[in-house]
């Protein structure tokens, strides 16, 4: 606690003195209410007022109802929390948004705000217990959304989605009639318990995916030359397939993050089917405009032209991929019963729930799922079609009507670019489909946007840096070798301090060197690709030798030393895995065949390492 009160008093002493204000007071209220409140004050209650105070920004004004928990001047329209800040911001007597307000003020009171927002602390047990019931309870939500939707609302989504996606769709579908589609397995955890190459030996199937992901195909090298290896195969029926595992992740202190582990066959399936849907979308020239899978840039700038022009909204869905309904992924694809097939046959039906039993899922799939995000990309942009051509008032009845809006909409998950002058008839559909607009991240009034982690104010990039873990418990020197949680508290806290070093925040950077220095045995300057964990300086990288092999500067630092636990994979599954292989190139790690997986612990140690 008192590192984080030490670190949020440098920075508000530096912000004031760079908006020629003074903090002091507001030094005073963070000190004695934390004291009080604890870390939730941090967590919770900062954040809270930074969210109310964008909400400002978007709206013009600031009211007291939007900052419940701070007192406000008692003949103003102002908190008296940051209001030297505020008043360089918003009028101080009525609270309007001043024609041209400080741009540094504005991002002094977001980063002393929201600075601790995503630090990942444990929620208590009663906040976990919440979210499990708050997870079933948006499922029954969708339900209840699928029965109240409007046939002509169906109709419409039918028709617009056809436009969109028919000739994609197609393509996909072709690859997969033809079996041409190639499954891959990844580092994560799945619902079985199977880790790494430990995959590659999986003998669990269904019949469900047996018609789409012939088993003979997919599990083996090749179906006929290892037919001995049938006999330990296992077919599961429906009723008993195994569900998804629904379990929790740090996310804020205020609430976890919810994801879903699939069963191995099932993410193993899924991966062929999305490997498909991203090239394919790629390789369409207007899908690949309109929807983002791998580059987060063109949101990103798109938000800031809306922040400039005031032509583009941001909009944030609130449980984005909880409340997209299978019934209309279902109507989505009807039209491809091949697709439709396998995308029904590699979706898990049922989840399990702590505290809540096995539980019918109706969304069609939750963070986890390797189709999750695809499908819900398409979804979105779909509705946000339907509500611009109700906006219109004319509906589109060919791709070049829906061309004309490349540039003004882009879908990112769940991260939506849109027109401002659509912006209600698109939250309106959204809604009538069951999804729900978070309206604090959600921006289109004011000078004020957010997408894809960037935050803009009238063409300024405002974002800020955000501390995600504790501070490391080692204060006195560290040894050569750190493993743990320490490392990765090490590793988050010398990423922190080059991003204030890279924001400009000097005196929060240089009061961290000045820990890390203290703490580090090794902590060399370098620069931001380097491996070593090192203080990224503008005056260039360290040296400490020269390599004599290869005649190239080497520098003694930190760097990851996590390894890959022992799982040795021989005879079929390490031949099934040469087969999945992607690309021409030789697999990078040499020993893939006797290590793989995700690392057990974090470990980092000194060694010699290029410092660029």
């Amino acid at each position: 606690m008192k590192s984080l009160i030490a670190l949020w008093k440098i920075l508000a002493e530096d912000l004031a003195s760079g908006c020629c204000t003074s903090a002091t007071m507001d030094i005073k209220t963070v000190q004695g209410r934390s004291k009080h409140e604890g870390s939730s004050f941090f967590t919770m209650t900062l954040p809270s007022f930074g969210k109310s105070f964008q909400k400002g920004l978007d709206q013009g004004i600031v009211a007291r109802d939007m900052f419940p928990e701070f007192r406000f001047l008692r003949h103003g329209g102002l908190p008296v929390f940051l209001q030297g800040f505020l008043e360089l911001v918003f009028d101080r007597n009525n609270g309007v948004l001043l024609d041209q307000p400080n741009i540094d003020a504005i991002f002094a009171v977001r980063q002393l705000t929201l600075l601790y927002s995503k630090l990942e602390l444990p929620c208590s047990d009663a906040r976990v217990r919440k979210s499990m019931e708050d997870y079933v309870q948006c499922d029954e939500e969708v339900k209840v959304a699928d029965a109240y939707t409007e046939p002509d609302d169906l109709s419409d989504f039918d028709r617009v989605s056809a436009l969109l996606f028919r000739s994609m769709f197609s393509r996909v579908e072709k690859v997969l009639y033809d079996d041409e589609h190639v499954p891959k397995h990844g580092p994560g955890a799945t619902a079985d318990k199977l880790r790494g190459n430990s995959k590659y030996r999986q003998r669990v199937w269904t019949d469900r995916l047996e018609r789409y992901f012939h088993s003979g195909d997919f599990l083996f090298p090749s179906p006929w030359h290892f037919a001995e290896h049938y006999d330990g195969l296992r077919f599961l029926e429906p009723g008993s397939e195994m569900p998804v595992k629904v379990i929790t992740v740090p996310k804020t202190q205020k609430t976890p993050r919810i994801i879903a582990i699939e069963p191995t066959c099932m993410q193993y399936a899924q991966q062929a089917v999305k490997e498909q849907f991203y090239t394919k979308i790629d390789n369409d020239s207007m899908l690949s405009a309109f929807i983002g899978f791998e580059s987060q840039e063109p949101n990103q700038l798109l938000a800031k032209e809306g922040s400039l022009t005031g032509n583009l909204a941001t909009l944030d869905l609130s449980e984005a991929s909880d409340r997209v309904s299978n019934q209309l992924v279902r109507s989505m694809l009807r039209n491809n019963p091949t697709l439709h097939g396998a995308v029904e046959a590699c979706r898990s039906r049922t989840a399990d729930v702590p505290g809540q039993g096995r539980i019918r899922l109706a969304k069609f799939a939750s963070m986890g799922s390797a189709l999750c995000f695809p499908i819900e990309a398409m979804v979105f942009l779909t509705m946000v079609f339907v509500g611009i051509e109700r906006s219109i008032g004319t509906p589109f009845s060919n791709s070049a009507q829906i061309e004309r809006f490349i540039g003004s909409v882009r879908v990112y998950g769940d991260d939506i670019i849109v027109p401002v002058d659509h912006v209600h008839s698109v939250i309106n559909v959204l809604e009538a489909f069951g999804s729900q607009v978070g309206v604090d991240k959600s921006f289109w009034i004011g000078k004020f946007r957010e997408s894809c982690g960037k935050e803009y104010y009238a063409g300024h990039d405002v974002s800020i840096v955000k501390v995600r873990r504790l501070f490391p418990i080692t204060r006195k020197r560290a040894p050569a070798v750190i493993s743990g949680e320490e490392a990765e508290r090490f590793s988050s806290l010398v990423s922190l301090r080059n991003q204030l070093y890279l924001a400009g925040l000097w005196s929060g950077a240089g009061w961290l060197d000045t820990i890390l220095r203290k703490t580090l045995t090794h902590f060399p300057n370098v620069t931001v690709d380097s491996a070593v964990l090192g203080r990224v300086s503008f005056l260039g990288y360290q040296t400490d030798r020269i390599c004599e092999k290869l005649h190239a500067p080497m520098v003694k630092g930190y760097t990851d030393n996590s390894r890959l636990p022992l799982d040795s994979l021989d005879g079929p599954g390490a031949l099934l895995k040469f087969f999945l292989k992607r690309g021409s190139l030789p697999t990078a790690d040499r020993n893939h065949l006797e290590r793989a997986g995700r690392p057990r612990s974090a470990s980092i140690k000194t060694r010699l390492a290029s410092p660029f």
